[in-house]
């Protein structure tokens, strides 16, 4: 029950440099005392100086917080002192005016220059010497092969696995000299050059990026060892006027690379991407367009110009015969690559993994002192039932469910934005804070404690200083911004309300620079971060301890690339200006919020599912996950922990019934009919010829070919369109390709599903309700299955190969399917499962205890 569950008590810290003159003391004239302090900066003074009796005088007293939320020391700031040639006679003393500390100061909060003095001397963890090791075993058993091949290498390791510091120590090791590092997230730069010009390890490299101030050619030539950072579609790309390589870029294609780092890599849309942009047969369109539809869930929310800003600049004007860059050595960075990992395209000799289970084990297993895990933040899941009477102006979709892009749907940018259902999304805010008049009727009427609402339980509450809100679109940002500002909702007052949509929030580093400017003085200020797409990856914010999920996401890479922004620790070294080997831990746990339970709990549950595909009960899964990561629920009132059997059985239940089954097995999304998907099955003649034998396949290869061709006209028209207006007969014969292209596209899609539809008949007619459905189909009634759908075992392999069903989608359908069944029969007299330990979902199976509790 919650009544067990206690958050941590916040942290009350005020770090400060200050700078004091001792006065009458020849021995000191013109010398300042720089110290730092948590507590009242003359009381620290009068300790320091009481013995002796002397007079000082204060000059300054400023907070140590920089607007990222890290906090630096008087070591930190002496080190910068002497750096710039300020005189140290001796300990704390420097010979500077006070004026000139000021500027300095301020330079070194701001972040305006760099250190040259390398301070970091830090060793790599277990778990990055693992990574190292593996990944250098690889790479020289491809050179012993001498197969003269690039070798590829995947880090699946989640946020704060520390991938740069790792990435340097592997090309140390390696003795890499040149390393190329590609993203498509450019506000991850200032991790990169960090860990590279701060570290001890890695004296003698030269790290160059694109910043035009940073990027001289003699840096270039002069540098032994040189790490160069950029974007994929800035190095990659082509100049706009010449169509050309952009000339500040061609040494990046000239030079021969030891290896070329991809961060970043989600979804699995990097390995192809990757591949197509270094190969020669393949069009940078089809590369663009993937990417889109792999990150439209959050980019789309930005608009077509944002996804321009943020990725296509420039890829439009690239030609892949033309690409020179070269290397024998590929690193692929992510914390979420599940397609990548589901897809094969990684043999496990060639993956090192380290999940959050992973690292929080490693946390709590730890033996002996400094504990190196011990500053990475516990995730809490805290979901909230929003009461009927609140939501049911949002109820759409394709099962006819809450939608939290409907309830938070708002038209105007700016000012004149506003929510559709302004009221009850001002009922929302009533609700968080605890104030909603219902629910407090309901909680007296059921005689109990309150339920802890994020804004209103005073410990949960403290711990919310500065939160995340991801909302449906740039729209919505700006409605809630102004709802938040109006009178009424007095208690946001205190809160920097920050919106980071649209084009005036900035691109890439430049958005989350605006941010941290917003929050000022994170220990003292509070703030309210607005996206819809903006920082949900590759950026660390130190001061967020909580994200609001309001917007609907249909895949668990994307829920929890966002969920871990807040993940970031959030530390002080040195607290107390008398322990240099002590942390102080301002950030023990953060939080999830998330207001459509139901999707909420499937996220987790594939998540959980995707993150050892090793393991095949779904359970344990589950159970290993929210052991740290537990999951608070809200529904009626009252709010308990769930175990992994309450998730589980919320996820294949709720709302379940013969017309929502049906539509299950109906549904588009057990099919994939994408250009990539069908382009796979022109290249197979087995695929095709096995599709072919069904009669409403009889003409799948033209038809598919039909719409690969569409697919390349409709591109180059659109390409053509953007780089001069289309004549009357072009943009005539764009629309009907468009519509010849939608209407094949769809019904090969049609088709499918038909042939999907054929699978509960043969759930229907096998007797084998313990296994999983492809093991029955391969292993033990594949004749059965043939006269069913007319495909034989090896066919349905290669389908699912292919990617043409959807594995994922298939179980849930089919332990819902089961389950229905079940009930009916038993309502029959008739049980079929009485004797069975576990019951068969498509790909995996689960307990006959978790399968019973499944109410349909």
């Amino acid at each position: 029950m919650i009544e067990k569950y206690k958050f941590p008590n916040k942290l009350e810290i005020h770090p400060v440099i200050y700078a004091y003159e001792l006065l009458d003391l020849s021995t000191h004239k013109g010398l300042l005392k720089v110290g730092y302090t948590e507590r009242d900066s003359k009381k620290r003074i009068d300790e320091q100086t009481k013995t002796a009796n002397i007079k000082y005088k204060i000059h300054f007293s400023e907070s140590s917080v920089k607007n990222d939320g890290s906090v630096f020391t008087d070591k930190d700031l002496h080190r910068y002192l002497k750096n710039r040639g300020f005189e140290n006679p001796f300990k704390e003393w420097f010979k500077i005016s006070v004026k000139e500390l000021k500027g300095i100061f301020n330079e070194y909060k701001e972040g305006k220059t760099y250190e040259k003095i390398r301070y970091q001397n830090f060793g790599m963890r277990p778990e990055q010497v693992d990574a190292v090791d593996k990944t250098i075993a690889y790479f020289e058993s491809i050179k012993k092969e001498k197969l003269d091949l690039p070798s590829h290498f995947l880090w699946n390791a989640k946020m704060r696995f520390g991938k740069t510091f790792t990435t340097y120590q592997l090309a140390k090791k390696m003795n890499w000299e040149k390393v190329l590092i590609l993203t498509f997230k450019p506000a991850v730069h200032s991790a990169w050059e960090e860990d590279l010009n701060n570290h001890v390890d890695f004296e003698g490299w030269t790290f160059v990026s694109k910043k035009a101030e940073e990027l001289q050619q003699e840096d270039i030539d002069s540098a032994e060892k040189l790490v160069c950072f950029g974007s994929f579609q800035d190095y990659l790309g082509r100049d706009r006027q010449t169509n050309s390589i952009k000339s500040n870029n061609k040494w990046v294609h000239d030079t021969k690379w030891d290896c070329v780092v991809f961060d970043e890599f989600h979804y699995g849309a990097w390995r192809e991407r990757a591949q197509n942009l270094f190969s020669e047969s393949n069009s940078t369109e089809k590369v663009y367009t993937e990417f889109q539809e792999n990150y439209k869930e959050l980019y789309e929310a930005e608009g077509k110009k944002e996804i321009d800003a943020n990725i296509g600049e420039g890829l439009d004007y690239f030609k892949e015969d033309e690409i020179p860059i070269k290397t024998h050595h590929f690193l692929y960075l992510s914390g979420t690559p599940f397609r990548a990992l589901k897809s094969g395209e990684f043999m496990e000799e060639q993956i090192f993994n380290w999940t959050y289970t992973d690292e929080q084990t490693a946390k709590e297993t730890w033996k002996g002192e400094n504990n190196p895990y011990l500053s990475l933040p516990k995730l809490v899941m805290m979901t909230y039932k929003i009461p009927a009477y609140v939501t049911d102006i949002a109820i759409n979709g394709e099962f006819n469910e809450f939608s939290l892009n409907e309830f938070f749907k708002a038209e105007g940018i700016g000012e004149n934005a506003v929510f559709k259902h302004k009221n009850e999304v001002q009922k929302w805010l009533e609700f968080i804070r605890g104030s909603l008049k219902e629910e407090h009727e309901i909680t007296l009427k059921l005689a109990k404690s309150k339920a802890p609402m994020p804004f209103s339980e005073s410990e949960l509450k403290n711990l919310l200083q500065h939160t995340f809100w991801l909302l449906p679109d740039v729209a919505s940002c700006f409605a809630m911004h102004n709802l938040l500002k109006e009178k009424t909702n007095t208690f946001f007052n205190d809160y920097e309300i920050i919106v980071s949509a649209g084009n005036q929030a900035g691109v890439g580093l430049k958005a989350l620079e605006k941010v941290q400017e917003r929050m000022k003085e994170p220990l003292s200020n509070k703030s309210i971060t607005l996206s819809c797409g903006k920082l949900t990856t590759g950026v660390s914010v130190k001061p967020w301890s909580g994200i609001f999920m309001l917007r609907n996401l249909s895949s668990p890479e994307t829920y929890f690339q966002a969920a871990f922004r807040v993940q970031t620790p959030w530390t002080i070294t040195n607290p107390d200006d008398k322990s240099p080997n002590k942390t102080l831990i301002l950030k023990e746990n953060c939080y999830v919020f998330d207001f459509d339970p139901n999707r909420a709990l499937k996220q987790l549950a594939d998540y959980s599912n995707n993150l050892n595909l090793e393991e095949t009960n779904i359970e344990k899964k589950v159970e290993d996950f929210i052991s740290f990561l537990p999951v608070l629920s809200y529904e009626d009132g009252e709010m308990i922990a769930l175990s992994s059997k309450d998730i589980l059985d919320k996820v294949f239940n709720d709302g379940m019934s013969a017309t929502l089954l049906a539509r299950r097995w109906q549904s588009f999304q057990l099919v994939n009919v994408s250009d990539i998907v069908l382009n796979k099955l022109l290249k197979s003649e087995e695929a095709l010829k096995a599709l072919e034998n069904i009669e409403d396949f009889r003409n799948l290869n033209s038809d598919i070919a039909t719409i690969i061709t569409k697919s390349d006209t409709i591109k180059k028209l659109k390409k053509e369109a953007s780089e001069r207006p289309l004549s009357e007969n072009e943009t005539k014969k764009l629309t009907e390709e468009e519509k010849e292209y939608k209407s094949k596209r769809k019904q090969i899609q049609q088709k499918l599903i038909k042939l999907a539809t054929r699978i509960p008949i043969f759930m229907y007619l096998t007797d084998y309700r313990e296994h999983a459905l492809k093991d029955v189909i391969r292993d033990i009634e594949p004749a059965l299955f043939n006269k069913v759908t007319g495909l034989t075992k090896k066919d349905f392999d290669l389908l699912l190969k292919l990617g043409v069903f959807d594995e994922d989608k298939m179980n849930t359908s089919v332990l819902y399917f089961k389950r229905y069944e079940d009930s009916s029969l038993t309502y029959a007299g008739i049980s079929m499962y009485e004797d069975l330990e576990v019951v068969g979902a498509f790909s995996t199976t689960t307990t006959k205890k978790d399968f019973n509790k499944l109410k349909i």
